[in-house]
């Protein structure tokens, strides 16, 4: 399914909201942001690096990403202070800008990329050994840069970073740890913190092995792991999907699938509960469809609503005319006034989850296809089940 198609469903799921009451309007729209901004407005995650200029381009993203460059890329001259995509094999894109060692010269050219396009995340590579302070020249271009970052929708977090080439002699032991190890991480964890501007926004410190761009590896998976799983969760929507899936992070794939679910229910559940008999049957079957394969995408699959098709008849949900004969006895609800909207609200709002819950346990916990139907089912009834009604003795007044 390509953005031109999702696009067309929200645009006739946009064009349905019209006709519901306006009580109703917001609080669908308030759901269908989340949804257009993971999905519809998707976009690689912006990130700006500056510091040190110890470290290639090359080396630094394959470091950060656990990635392995082609051969060919050692010969690929990369463009200094623009904007730039780099694709990490298949799993992911990214956008980097290199502003390191940038001179009053140059710095009017990243301000101008910056208002272009805005960073989401600035990068700062600190030494590990060498000079005791971190240059203060590169101090002060982070905070201008981070400064002129002004389009951006949320303000740019902030990341030191501090590589470790193992393969070179390691300094004496302080500790159990090594020197450079202790001094390199305070001194960049005290440099960023003295910064106005900075410190408000500075993440946290990681320090990471750098072993080489070789076949055999690049950098320690498990440091590399910690810092994009940050990311994954530190990123605006528009860039977290992307994220998610360069980071193959469970956790934060899992958070995001549940709130597509989440949004897509109240959705679903609101657009069902209104008197407009038949009219919402593709709109609940697109959402729906959308949603599967919104999680698909999400665990680093493509995004197929063919595919979304067959994993909802293989719970047993026929999306042709087993759920249009469904959705049809629940759509004669409606003729029965108060009571019938209510129950076709929570019907539909029920399957939507149930459909929801099974593709995250299949897609991304990795459980069988016979188990995920169970979950569908329980999740199906539980969610019917209306809540019961707390009451609260009143006092007489005096």
């Amino acid at each position: 399914m390509n953005r031109a198609s999702l696009l067309h469903i929200i645009e006739r799921l946009e064009g349905f909201l019209g006709r519901l009451p306006a009580s109703i309007q917001k609080p669908v729209l308030d759901e269908l942001t989340p949804l257009k901004e993971l999905f519809l407005q998707q976009r690689p995650p912006r990130f700006v690096l500056t510091g040190s200029n110890k470290f290639s381009i090359q080396e630094i993203v394959a470091t950060l990403f656990a990635w392995t460059p082609p051969a060919a890329s050692h010969d690929v001259l990369m463009e200094l202070f623009r904007w730039q995509t780099i694709d990490l094999g298949g799993h992911g894109t990214i956008a980097l800008l290199d502003a390191r060692g940038a001179d009053a010269t140059k710095i009017p050219d990243i301000e101008e990329e910056l208002k272009s396009q805005a960073a989401d995340v600035f990068l700062y590579l600190g030494d590990e050994d060498g000079a005791p302070k971190v240059p203060a020249r590169e101090l002060e271009n982070l905070g201008t840069f981070h400064s002129s970052n002004a389009a951006a929708r949320v303000p740019a977090k902030i990341v030191g970073l501090v590589l470790h080439d193992i393969g070179r002699v390691a300094r004496p032991a302080h500790n159990g740890k090594a020197h450079s190890q202790v001094t390199g991480r305070s001194r960049l964890q005290s440099a960023l913190e003295e910064i106005q501007g900075v410190r408000e926004h500075l993440l946290q410190i990681f320090e990471l092995s750098f072993t080489g761009t070789d076949a055999n590896g690049s950098g320690t998976k498990a440091d590399a792991q910690s810092f994009m799983s940050l990311l994954a969760r530190q990123l605006p929507n528009e860039a977290r999907v992307e994220m998610v899936r360069i980071a193959r992070d469970r956790a934060a794939q899992i958070e995001i699938a549940q709130s597509l679910v989440k949004s897509t229910t109240a959705i679903c559940a609101a657009i069902g509960a209104q008197p407009i008999p038949l009219a919402d049957l593709p709109i609940l079957t697109a959402l729906q469809l959308v949603m599967v394969s919104g999680i698909m995408y999400i665990g680093g699959r493509e995004r197929s609503l063919r595919a979304a098709t067959e994993f909802i008849a293989a719970l047993g949900v026929n999306v042709g005319a087993g759920m249009i004969l469904r959705e049809g006895t629940r759509a004669l609800l409606k003729f029965f006034p108060g009571w019938g909207n209510v129950v076709c609200g929570m019907v539909a709002g029920a399957g939507t989850y149930a459909i929801g819950r099974a593709s995250i346990v299949y897609f991304l916990e990795g459980v069988s296809l016979k188990d995920a139907r169970r979950t569908y089912l329980t999740s199906r009834k539980k969610r019917a089940e209306p809540t019961p009604v707390r009451t609260r003795k009143i006092e007489a007044l005096p």
